[in-house]
């Protein structure tokens, strides 16, 4: 950014100017009035205003030692100290305390006959009874049962049809439960202050506005934002191209303010992910902030710990979701989870459930070594949860269940982890507060704690000194801030007219005295034209999103026609500096594999080998697998992977009983498909497209079988494990069928259900094609056989027999040898595969080939 000028530097900021006027005004009236300073009560926006108004009155009064009473209406009922009687709230009250609300919504729901819907209403009811307890508590205690009576006689107007039957019901019960509720501000209309001022902000609050009538003359309005002149130097507008870079461009803004001395900044939280991306960078730099907005304690990394063992209870849990939590739980040996991860993923288990039993006397079977022990005791845990109980129980178990998992200190140790334990009250003894609560199942809880968390705010610990303050725009006003950087002045994030919050209609609104959609775009607009007045502000908004065009706010467009509609709109450069890097190229990789010793070789191992050295050596050498994902879709691999069993299982037991008989076949390989599908625990939803496909598959490879028996071959085995030593090395792999032709000799298949023409290039092919030579050479047979069969959805099954597979085998076997002794020797492994073998190569990110310096 530029230096400061002179008419820059001397131009006063619009807060002192607004308080000037306001305290001059205010010992006015008390001048006029003959009120003692003592005697008035000042109500101001909110609370980070108080010691503002308080220096501001310092300023403005001189020597005098008399301050008025700087208050928000729950600092005052604080400052009573219950002098004006005690705020003891009832069980049904609303309590702001989604934890406590939750739970009153749910009996109000089951009290109205509407207990089969608590799981879907009792969050709507408890967002539509929080945006009335403003309007409630501002109408007079003695006269709250007469205002819900009222309105919620007009409330259903419009709303007769049965489709809005139940929005209609929330609404009324939010409406007399707002209305039968204590508020802590109640004791306010039983004050009485000499002098009742009001210094009014953006907006005006329906408890102000009310106590104003309330005491009557004793009230004066102030109002603390002035129609003040436009600043002489226009806002510095940038317009990134995506989230990363406005986050980037909106740090830096801050950082050149601060250079230049600036402090603090006000960070305007208008996009709150944003605002924390370019938090963040700030922090890396050390910079101190002040953040008066908090976030979700649900988005807090301790919430998530929390939330991640309750998500093993359920008995559908995935075993990712156990998976993730063990990763969480101290208590759990990393290695041993890390095993056990290997395990689950090779065998594919999605669900926790589908797990065999291992028994503490049983043998494990060797495929769940690792498993086997965490099970025994996450499955423990999963039988404790399993029954209903009262919820103070529930939350001694919860405790007990974080100890034993190791959780428990670090969510102790952590300021977020201790909002997260009060919010639920998990510490010793606070359960108590629920001891009067229903029996509640497992999901109850879960939904209820993950509610709890969802209404949570976690706020982190000020600094004593802040360089930068996060704030919303709507509590810029008054603020003693050098430079404003407002970021997130999309059409989607700053709106020239915000959509209300909550379920209500715009009738509705106007009834029950909620501010309407003109209200809120009165108080966006002064507040984005008080913005305007900073002698420091930097604009920032994103032009895409997702891949579409994102228009800026309907308040920049107005800047930007105000510009001169000749020419290009003026926008500000960069602010983040450019830093000379040195050229680092990333060099053609050129690893050697003898230190590495290959004893043990599969087709696909040396298939890699063959497309590309390198992905040998990364894949098969130093063995960085790509994981599995669990809960991933079925896919072609799966549909392959099933017909190869049901195919094994359909031949084997027709092996055992032959017939000639097509239905009988059908019959038989109808059962063979159902266990498969059932041993390979693939969901009849997922599997559907597969299973549509299924019987035109199934016919024409019964009609391929036919002609291909026909011919005198004979089924002998499927699904074969074979392992040859060749020298020192052994060649292993599974064949997927072996026949018997009529003269004795072999006739080794594979299964394809690839489309017809690959199949055909691998025949053409035959010196370049890896897989059937090298199954042959897993056959002691010099006059073998060898073929491909395609299994197609759309045309029928069809053999590609491999001719000259001997020599083709034999020719295989001294190519592998010759390889192998190559690099044992120490030969270079480079980076040589093209076109699809790179496409989808795990190993891309490690050859760096798209970052090769040619």
């Amino acid at each position: 950014m530029t230096p400061l000028s002179a008419s820059e530097s001397a131009w006063p900021a619009p807060d002192a100017l607004c308080w000037e006027q306001a305290m001059g005004q205010l010992a006015g009236v008390m001048q006029t009035r003959r009120i003692h300073p003592a005697e008035a009560v000042v109500l101001l926006p909110y609370a980070q205003l108080i010691q503002q108004a308080r220096r501001a009155w310092a300023a403005q009064a001189g020597d005098t030692f008399f301050v008025p009473r700087f208050e928000t209406t729950m600092n005052w009922v604080g400052g009573l100290g219950g002098t004006l009687g005690l705020y003891v709230p009832s069980a049904d009250d609303l309590r702001m305390d989604m934890a406590l609300d939750m739970l009153t919504a749910a009996s109000l729901l089951d009290r109205s006959g509407l207990s089969g819907q608590q799981d879907a209403l009792a969050g709507r009811l408890v967002d539509a009874a929080w945006s009335l307890a403003g309007v409630a508590a501002a109408v007079l205690p003695s006269a709250r049962p007469a205002w819900s009576e009222r309105l919620a006689l007009a409330l259903g107007a419009g709303q007769e049809s049965p489709v809005l039957a139940l929005e209609l019901a929330v609404g009324r019960i939010a409406l007399a439960w707002a209305a039968a509720s204590a508020y802590p501000t109640d004791c306010l209309f039983q004050a009485s202050p000499q002098l009742f001022v009001v210094l009014e902000g953006f907006q005006a609050d329906p408890l102000t506005e009310s106590l104003k009538l309330h005491f009557g003359d004793r009230s004066v309005s102030i109002p603390l934002c002035l129609a003040l002149q436009a600043s002489p130097t226009p806002p510095a507008l940038h317009a990134a191209q995506d989230a990363e870079d406005e986050a980037g461009r909106a740090a830096a803004c801050v950082l050149a303010h601060l250079a230049q001395g600036l402090s603090p900044v006000a960070l305007i939280a208008q996009d709150r992910q944003l605002t924390r991306r370019a938090g963040a960078m700030l922090a890396g730099r050390g910079i101190a902030m002040r953040d008066e907005t908090g976030w979700k304690l649900s988005t807090t990394r301790a919430a998530a710990s929390l939330m991640s063992l309750l998500r093993v209870l359920p008995w559908d849990a995935s075993s990712d979701a156990v998976l993730d939590w063990l990763k969480n739980a101290p208590a759990f040996d990393a290695a041993m989870v890390t095993a056990a991860e290997i395990e689950l993923r090779k065998a594919g288990v999605r669900a926790w459930r589908d797990l065999p039993d291992f028994p503490e006397e049983g043998l494990v079977p060797p495929a769940f070594a690792a498993t086997a022990p965490l099970a025994r005791r996450v499955n423990a845990l999963r039988a404790l949860f399993g029954r209903a109980r009262l919820l103070p129980v529930w939350l001694r178990d919860l405790r007990s269940a974080l100890r034993s998992a190791g959780q428990w200190d670090a969510l102790a140790q952590d300021d977020a982890g201790q909002t997260v334990l009060d919010v639920l009250r998990l510490h010793e003894g606070a359960e108590a507060e629920f001891e009067v609560s229903p029996m509640t199942r497992q999901h109850e809880f879960t939904q209820w704690a993950n509610h709890a968390l969802e209404g949570g705010k976690f706020s982190p610990l000020h600094p004593p000194v802040e360089q930068v303050i996060i704030l919303p725009l709507a509590q810029l006003l008054g603020r003693s801030v050098q430079a404003v950087v407002l970021p997130g002045c999309d059409e989607i994030r700053l709106p020239v007219s915000p959509e209300p919050a909550g379920p209500w209609t715009p009738g509705q609104r106007d009834l029950l005295g909620l501010p309407s959609r003109d209200v809120l775009a009165a108080a966006q607009r002064q507040a984005w034209h008080y913005a305007l007045q900073m002698p420091h502000l930097d604009v920032l908004w994103r032009t895409s999103e997702s891949g579409e065009h994102l228009m800026p706010s309907g308040f920049v467009q107005e800047l930007l026609l105000d510009q001169d509609p000749a020419s290009e709109p003026v926008m500000a450069g960069d602010p983040r500096r450019l830093r000379s890097v040195a050229t680092l190229p990333t060099p053609h990789p050129f690893p050697t594999g003898e230190a590495l010793p290959v004893t043990r070789l599969s087709a696909s191992a040396y298939e890699d080998l063959r497309r590309c050295p390198y992905r040998f050596f990364a894949l098969r050498q130093l063995r960085l697998q790509e994981s599995e994902e669990l809960e991933s879709e079925l896919g072609k691999r799966d549909f392959g992977n099933w017909l190869h069993s049901l195919l094994r299982y359909f031949h084997e037991a027709l092996k055992a009983a032959p017939t000639p008989d097509a239905a009988g076949r059908t019959v038989m390989i109808n059962a063979a498909a159902e266990r498969a599908t059932r041993e390979l625990a693939l969901s009849d939803s997922e599997f559907l497209p597969f299973a549509a496909a299924w019987p035109g598959v199934r016919e024409g490879y019964l009609k391929w079988l036919t002609d291909h028996e026909a011919t005198g071959a004979v089924f002998d085995e499927a699904e074969v494990w074979r392992e040859v030593p060749v020298g020192t090395l052994t060649l292993l792999g599974k064949l997927d069928r072996i026949d018997r032709q009529p003269d004795g000799h072999a006739l080794v298949i594979d299964y394809k259900t690839e489309p017809r023409t690959t199949t055909s290039e691998r025949i053409k092919n035959g010196q370049e094609d890896t897989q059937l030579a090298f199954y042959a050479a897993l056959v002691s047979d010099d006059t073998l056989a060898a073929a491909y069969v395609n299994l197609g959805e759309k045309e029928p099954t069809k053999t590609y027999e491999q001719p000259e597979i001997v020599g083709l085998r034999d020719e295989l076997i001294d190519s592998i040898l010759t390889d192998m002794a190559r690099i044992e020797r120490g030969a270079k492994l480079p980076a040589l595969g093209e076109g699809k073998a790179c496409d989808y190569c795990a190993a891309r990110g490690l050859c760096r080939k798209d970052f090769w310096n040619e």
